[in-house]
């Protein structure tokens, strides 16, 4: 077998869908078509995004860039500048459509192109058809980033059953090997049992990929909620889908994790079935981090905020700068319903969205805590 890859220099904005239908356009760099004795096996495509896109694309998992299947940052964090490029490869099932219209690099870009301008919901034009590979920003320092699975295991290979058990072994190996080597100081068995699990139910999700050998590997390592927390989680994931959320399962756990786009800015939202305490809580997640110069300004912030507050209230970990808001109900004797479980995320994404941008103002020191509360609550 002779594999061949032809490059395309695109330098040209590209507009895709996200999940939410949400337009995302992006300043694309290449685009590379490879092929096995002229069988199109992958098309990638590298594009480059300021540091408020990237923190989108990370809050809503664009691109499939969900926790479990990528490493953490090899040196630093992300800074507001230059620009973070992410490279990404098309999901297997989806190359039909680039055989049946392009022979080459060049006229797959300008397919493409021409499908965002003709056709903007074409499956080639949503952001969850592709893979991201890896995320790097290159800093006067060095390079930072990470890459996710996908670089280790090709996604063609997989689908196809061209990765044996072996190989397989390998990828899986050296993800697992690059991943704790940049977290040493953290690295436990449950958290690496926690990410593997994470990680096979993600392969489960692509039903375009075969998992029989990775499977074969780790029999036992996919597991069902605990029976005594099926009845408020099956309750709370009929809700979500009642209610049209995008969202995925922390495997092994109760919990589901989703985005949320607001008037203010994109964050993390996860909600928690505790079926022995009879209780399900929402949390939406701050997507900005507070400096340790900022915590106690922010403490103060939050503590004028949850004066008054009725449903829910605002958390500060002091020790990493996290900020959450908070709502739960205790259901003990009774049912959870649509309504109570609707006014309690309806609200915690309001709260979460009318408070954001005094956060931001009190972290910049644009304004005091006083101050961001009194323009906030008179507004």
């Amino acid at each position: 077998m002779t594999t061949k890859t032809d490059n395309h220099q695109l330098e040209s904005e590209l507009t895709l869908l996200t999940r939410t239908t949400t337009p995302l356009t992006l300043h694309t760099i290449t685009l590379s078509l490879s092929k096995d004795n002229d069988q199109l096996i992958e098309c990638r495509f590298t594009f480059k995004v300021n540091l408020e896109l990237y923190e989108r694309i990370d809050t809503q998992a664009l691109f499939n860039l969900k926790p479990e299947i990528r490493g953490n940052l090899s040196s630093g964090k992300f800074l507001p500048e230059p620009d973070i490029t992410i490279e990404t490869s098309l999901k297997p099932d989806l190359l039909r459509h680039l055989t049946e219209h392009t022979a080459d690099a060049n006229q797959a870009a300008t397919y493409l192109l021409n499908l965002s301008q003709e056709q903007p919901n074409h499956p080639l034009l949503s952001t969850e058809n592709w893979l991201a590979l890896s995320v790097k920003q290159q800093q006067k320092s060095g390079e930072t980033g990470y890459s996710t699975i996908w670089a280790y295991i090709n996604p063609s290979a997989l689908a196809s059953g061209a990765t044996s058990s072996e190989e397989m072994n390998q990828a899986v190996a050296k993800f697992f090997k690059d991943w704790t080597e940049t977290n040493l100081s953290a690295v436990t068995q449950k958290a690496t049992s926690q990410m593997l699990d994470g990680m096979l139910n993600f392969f489960k999700e692509l039903a375009d990929v075969s998992l029989d050998a990775l499977e074969k590997q780790v029999p036992n390592t996919i597991t069902e909620p605990e029976p005594s927390s099926i009845q408020i989680f099956a309750e709370m994931v009929n809700f979500f889908k009642q209610d049209d959320w995008s969202f995925y399962q922390i495997k092994g756990q109760p919990v589901l994790q989703m985005g949320f786009q607001g008037k203010n800015g994109q964050w993390t939202c996860y909600a928690r079935a505790r079926e022995n305490e009879q209780q399900f809580v929402f949390y939406s997640i701050c997507p900005v981090t507070v400096p340790k110069a900022k915590r106690r300004g922010l403490a103060e912030f939050i503590a004028r905020a949850n004066y008054g507050m009725v449903i829910g209230n605002f958390e500060l970990d002091f020790a990493e700068g996290e900020i959450a808001y908070k709502t739960s109900i205790d259901v003990e004797g009774s049912t959870l319903t649509f309504p109570q479980m609707k006014r309690l995320v309806d609200t915690n994404v309001a709260m979460m969205d009318q408070y954001l941008p005094g956060i931001k103002s009190v972290i910049q020191g644009d304004a005091s805590p006083e101050e961001a509360i009194s323009k906030i609550e008179k507004r």
